[in-house]
């Protein structure tokens, strides 16, 4: 138990200190985060809603697609954005390999369908009788559709509380897309893994911190919201 106890106290040496390296990975962890969730977001909650709202044809099979997506192997992930953003690929000419922007973009892929898919089933669950109460009173589709996401807002920020943690956690997508390049591309899960694999725990230990203080800060932020919204 020792070098746990040795661990804690290396860790919060270097977090108190501003270690350079501990901080470039929290960096690259928090700007790749925040790029990958606001696609996501942007292109998620949009189609999550016309999955669970609307009536089309072919939902059910673009639901069914969407939820297959959720169990989407990440390193599969991987692999196939980096066909994409590497120099022989089409978009090549970017230099998106072994950056925050190309890291990020294999996270969004990630997260997308939990949005698309939680932000449908959200909506899906409502209670259809405020619907036809609403129809019976004369609402237009306008009105529908601005009630039904009024309604669901909680459980649409529990989609993006949900989406966030798996994006910070991911490891494969984030090795394969970012390189794991120390100042630049390295994030708090690879460096978790690269300073583990080497028998260093204090930085291994230091990060799982970070990465535990921002989900109980996300956390707390959503239900602060919630109960001042029930208030």
């Amino acid at each position: 138990m020792d070098y746990l106890i040795n661990g804690f106290s290396s860790a919060l040496y270097l977090l108190t200190h501003m270690d350079a390296a501990t901080l470039s990975a929290i960096y690259a962890t928090i700007a790749s985060t925040c790029y990958a969730m606001a696609a996501a977001l942007l292109l998620g909650v949009p189609l999550g809603f016309l999955l669970g709202h609307c009536s089309f044809p072919g939902k059910r099979a673009l639901r069914l697609i969407s939820d297959t997506l959720l169990a989407f192997p990440t390193v599969l992930i991987g692999l196939l954005v980096y066909a994409f953003i590497t120099a022989r690929g089409p978009l090549g000419e970017y230099g998106l390999l072994f950056t925050l922007p190309g890291m990020a973009i294999g996270q969004a892929v990630l997260a997308l369908p939990i949005v698309v898919s939680w932000t449908a089933q959200a909506l899906e669950d409502l209670d259809p009788r405020c619907r036809e109460t609403l129809l019976t009173l004369g609402a237009n589709s306008r009105q529908l559709a601005m009630y039904a996401l009024w309604e669901c807002r909680y459980a649409v920020g529990m989609v993006c509380v949900t989406a966030f943690g798996r994006v910070i956690t991911e490891v494969g997508v984030a090795m394969m897309l970012g390189g794991n390049i120390r100042y630049a591309t390295r994030t708090m899960t690879t460096a978790i893994a690269l300073e583990t694999s080497k028998g260093d725990f204090a930085q291994g230990i230091a990060l799982g911190l970070v990465l535990l203080l921002m989900a109980f800060v996300v956390n707390l932020a959503l239900a602060f919201f919630r109960r001042r919204g029930r208030a």
